[in-house]
């Protein structure tokens, strides 16, 4: 009786035990369960895009590269499709964001449908990127590529009642921004939930978020090294670029934007871009305040900005107003051409001297001496004919053609003492011993040879010039006509 007693309370006390050890798996597998739902829920979510838009050559390819950390040198076309690494270092988590960048061409906003579906909407962020190089098209392109996103999300018709709740999300979330904290982390950590009481709504401006895409905006101003390129050779001032930020910010409120001012050439604000990306569309952590003193470096958080807060610009406008028109005060300078970039061409050289025959002929004409000469002598003034003419009289010296020159016209010694030089040597070439023509030539040839002791040649001829340069011959012809001035 007492083994059996004894047995059957063994029995129960294992019983017990078995129980609690069940207990206890159960339990261990509830919690294991928990975990993996708890951490299952806590990753960061796939499938968020970032949409880009801009005209060409703003430097949006090379500001998502940049961010990604890769040199991208190649210029695609169409849809350009690169990605994010997003790192979770809380929780050791690491995800990829899709980012899509359009073409500067119109014609390819068709593409966007393989970028942005009704269901992927909700998980995308918009970058309005505008060249600040060229701050003259900033709000054009602005205002276009706005209206090809606006018109792409009514293409897509989502439900009604998602689109409302979609919208109201963004104006909660402008609403609800306050100024971060001092405290900014290393690396972007997912920020903690807090209670939905814990938030102070303010009420929203006229002008604010008038276009409501349902999506998060940011603005982004390339290239902001240039202002001062801007300042020094087109005479661009501080007026300036406060009008340009004034008209950008008011932009920003009607879609309820972010601004942020970047250079990649001087890394400028490009971690504070990464930041902010993540911050909008996985929720880290985010505690860097607006910046509004340095004209370069200019980051507006959404949420952050009123009309009261742009009216500060409005203060140190003095030729312009706030409502003029932002083409009519950023005008575009005119194109300055170096003069050492000008190319000159060489004018063909016939073509030229067709040229200078043209004019020439359009100048009046001068009185030669081939106009006035006597009917007797040949219009060309050449001396042969002259030569001739003496030749045919056996009476006439070969001096007695040459004319006594005025002493009043230019020129006119040499030409007497070119004429005698040239009778002589056709008197001594064309005349012979037997011709009857040329006897006086011969005669006075010789005599000239006798006087000097020397045997007529060139020598002969040298002493006659001689002479003759240094007292012309006053001798006239008797078979010839006085000669007239333009003949002498």
């Amino acid at each position: 009786m007492a083994p059996v007693l004894e047995k059957q309370l063994t029995g129960a006390a294992g019983q017990g035990d078995n129980n609690k050890e069940d207990e206890e798996g159960q339990n261990l597998w509830t919690s294991i369960l928990s975990e993996v739902s708890t951490s299952s829920s806590s990753k960061l979510p796939s499938g968020k895009n970032i949409l880009v838009f801009g005209e060409d050559g703003s430097g949006k390819t090379t500001l998502m590269a940049k961010l990604q950390g890769a040199e991208h040198n190649k210029k695609g076309r169409g849809l350009e499709y690169l990605y994010l690494s997003v790192h979770d270092e809380d929780r050791d988590d690491l995800t990829r964001c899709n980012v899509w960048i359009l073409d500067g061409d119109l014609y390819h906003k068709g593409l966007l449908k393989f970028a942005v579906t009704p269901q992927s909407l909700p998980d995308c962020l918009a970058v309005l990127v505008a060249d600040m190089s060229r701050p003259w098209t900033i709000m054009e392109s602005l205002q276009k590529w706005a209206s090809v996103l606006r018109d792409h999300v009514d293409k897509l018709k989502i439900p009604p009642e998602d689109l409302r709740e979609m919208e109201q999300r963004m104006v909660k979330a402008f609403q609800e921004y306050t100024e971060p904290e001092d405290a900014t982390p290393s690396s972007p950590r997912r920020a903690p939930t807090s209670g939905e009481d814990e938030a102070i709504v303010l009420p929203l401006g006229d002008n604010t978020l008038t276009h409501n895409l349902g999506i998060p905006v940011l603005i982004v101003c390339t290239k902001c090294d240039a202002i001062s390129v801007l300042e020094k050779e087109h005479d661009f001032r501080d007026e300036h670029f406060d009008f340009i930020q004034s008209c950008i910010r008011r932009f920003s409120l009607q879609y309820g934007a972010g601004l942020i001012y970047t250079s990649v050439k001087e890394e400028k604000n490009l971690d504070l871009l990464y930041k902010y990306i993540v911050h909008k569309l996985y929720d880290f952590q985010f505690a860097s305040p607006a910046l509004v003193v340095e004209k370069d470096a200019v980051f507006i958080p959404s949420g952050w900005d009123n009309e009261k807060k742009i009216g500060i610009l409005h203060e140190n406008l003095t030729t312009v107003r706030p409502e003029d028109p932002f083409e009519d005060f950023i005008i575009k300078p005119p194109v300055r051409k170096l003069v050492h970039d000008k190319e000159i061409n060489a004018e063909e050289e016939q073509v030229f001297l067709m040229k200078q025959q043209s004019l020439l002929a359009k100048q009046p004409a001068t009185p030669t001496r081939g106009a006035t000469e006597s009917p007797g002598r040949p219009a060309s003034g050449s001396p042969r004919p002259a030569g001739r003419a003496v030749q045919s009289s056996a009476t006439t010296s070969p001096m007695a053609s040459v004319k006594k020159p005025d002493p009043n016209m230019k020129g006119a010694a040499n030409e007497g003492v070119l004429a005698n030089f040239f009778n002589s040597l056709l008197s001594k070439k064309t005349g012979s011993p037997g011709s009857p023509g040329t006897g006086a030539v011969g005669a006075g040839v010789q005599g000239s040879a006798k006087k000097t002791g020397q045997k007529p040649g060139l020598t002969d001829v040298q002493a006659e010039l001689d002479r003759m340069t240094r007292k012309p011959d006053p001798v006239v012809s008797a078979n010839n006509v006085p000669p007239t001035e333009n003949e002498a």
